[in-house]
């Protein structure tokens, strides 16, 4: 999976709610989605923000890898997360979810997927160094 950690030129950064019939709905996350096959992750992290949001992703680097394991629902990811520093378009829910930009100490105000929350303490640590 690639995950776009997207910061305006604000520094507030892009999050998304799940819709509540999926896995882990209504919580919040960084928007994203699956590599297809033969697909290089760059490549993903444009199409997933253009299909999801509709930004067009011109500046972006990898941030940081995490694997997790969701044991009760018998599913395990590798999150691919980059920092995405310039892109074109107002990021909007094409698929219907609620947007919100917030600045980077409000992250811990919204519910995560666990597995986004060591991505949350990373850029909170970055922050305060």
């Amino acid at each position: 999976m690639v995950i776009g950690v997207i910061v305006n030129e604000k520094g507030q950064i892009c999050i998304a709610r799940r819709a509540q019939q999926v896995h882990l709905g209504g919580l919040w996350e960084f928007p994203g989605g699956k590599c297809e096959v033969g697909e290089a992750p760059y490549h993903a992290l444009q199409r997933e923000l253009r299909e999801e949001l509709d930004i067009v992703v011109e500046q972006a680097a990898p941030l940081c890898q995490f694997d997790y394991d969701y044991p009760q629902d018998n599913r395990y990811v590798t999150l691919d997360f980059w920092k995405v520093t310039t892109f074109s378009g107002q990021a909007k829910g094409l698929e219907g979810q609620p947007v919100r930009w917030v600045a980077l100490h409000e992250l811990t105000d919204y519910a995560f997927p666990q597995a986004n929350r060591s991505v949350v303490a990373k850029l909170l640590e970055e922050q305060s160094v």
